[in-house]
């Protein structure tokens, strides 16, 4: 772990001038704040306090940020001279401690708890997003002038570039990229991570999404993970594989070996039976429902104890955070119910917009016992809230079919 001096010997030596401060919202936005190498010291005492009434909405007058060292990355696009880095922080407060209503806390909470019980996880997800154009006031299009495919080259691939540019700065952060390449649709691209804690792999999606966006401006691009931004195209996903660690052995080989009856495949089960009480997290917005998904989980198994479930329901708008303490939930609920995986878990299928999500997400025990209560009913009521607000527009496919019409 850094120490508190170390981090700002390196400011020092890097010549840092600004420090982002960062953290999400209930809903997963990445807020931040931002301060000059002058006040970090102060930051670093955990004395950096904001009104939260816009943010967390909650009784404190105000929050905390404070910063977890081990996260400290300096942001390669900006400048040499000056330069600027991020810190991810907890939300705190006043008396130093984290608040239910942290998305990172809920899941550093839901770790210890697994851990109390013996279980340890790794993660690698698989994101996909698009690279569009910018109209001449540099506003995002859904315009492109490729017509590349899957894992195709250059010059079909006119991403490629930038692309490249994104993963070198992502790995000049210290993040641990696995592999690269175009997707299936126009414009599409997949960047998939090495795996790592659940914890660590949270905090470097929250902070990737950003950093694409930031790269791909370089080059005059757009990125956007909205999951179904052109009807005529291939919605993007977030797979997600994980391994599944008991008393240091991983607990999915015997399902590997095709064996059902074990706590691998019953956690492979559990995330099944309780997919659809997830989606209003893993698929969070409107949008999401318009893309092709499902919850059967594939199963990489590879020498050793290489072996992933991989899942392909979640999508790339979804709160990290919360998403992976929902997983690990949901399977271990079904070691404890020893649920064997098929399709009957399923047989319902996963829920056909973000209202009925929600509707499903409202009676979840496990959203409720992941959550906490007051968290999961103010989230619902902000989802019920973006469900009513897309309802009462008027679409171009309404003014379309019924104008002329009726």
């Amino acid at each position: 772990m850094r120490t508190k001096q170390e981090i700002l010997d390196l400011i020092e030596e890097e010549d840092i001038e600004f420090i982002r401060l960062q953290f999400t919202d209930p809903l997963g936005n990445l807020k931040n704040v931002a301060v000059t190498s002058r006040k970090l010291e102060k930051v670093l005492d955990n004395q950096y306090a904001f009104e939260n009434e816009k943010i967390f909405k909650i009784y404190e007058d105000e929050l905390y940020l404070r910063p977890d060292l081990d996260t400290f990355a300096i942001l390669p696009w900006r400048p040499q001279q000056s330069g600027v880095a991020r810190l991810i922080c907890d939300v705190c407060d006043g008396d130093g401690n984290e608040i239910d209503f942290s998305p990172r806390t809920i899941l550093k909470n839901t770790i210890s708890k697994a851990r109390e019980l013996g279980y340890d996880f790794y993660i690698n997800p698989e994101c996909e997003f698009f690279l569009f154009h910018t109209d001449e006031n540099g506003q995002p299009t859904t315009l492109s002038h490729e017509h590349a495919g899957l894992m195709d080259v250059g010059p079909v691939d006119l991403g490629e570039n930038a692309r490249r540019n994104i993963v070198l700065m992502l790995e000049e952060m210290g993040f641990n990229i696995n592999s690269s390449y175009h997707e299936s649709a126009s414009a599409q691209h997949e960047i998939d991570f090495e795996e790592g804690t659940l914890l660590s792999m949270a905090d470097d999606m929250i902070t990737f999404k950003s950093s694409v966006r930031s790269v791909a401006k370089t080059f005059g691009l757009h990125a956007t993970f909205m999951p179904k931004p052109r009807q005529d195209q291939a919605g993007s996903g977030m797979h997600l594989n994980i391994s599944v660690y008991k008393d240091d052995r991983n607990i999915l080989k015997d399902y590997a070996n095709g064996d059902k009856d074990n706590p691998g495949a019953w956690f492979a089960g559990g995330i099944m039976k309780y997919a659809k009480e997830m989606c209003a997290i893993t698929n969070p917005i409107v949008n999401s429902y318009k893309r092709d998904f499902n919850n059967s989980p594939k199963l990489h198994s590879r020498k050793g104890e290489d072996v992933k479930l991989e899942f392909s329901f979640a999508d790339p708008s979804a709160n990290p955070y919360l998403a992976f303490a929902l997983f690990v939930n949901a399977g271990l609920r079904g070691i404890d119910e020893k649920l064997v995986p098929d399709e009957s878990l399923y047989a319902d299928g996963l829920p056909a917009n973000l209202l009925a999500a929600v509707n499903l997400f409202k009676k979840s025990q496990l959203a409720t016992d992941t959550l906490g209560a007051d968290f999961a009913e103010k989230y619902a009521i902000a989802k019920e809230n973006e469900w009513n607000e897309y309802m009462s527009q008027v679409s171009d496919w309404e003014l379309q079919k019924y104008l002329y019409r009726i």
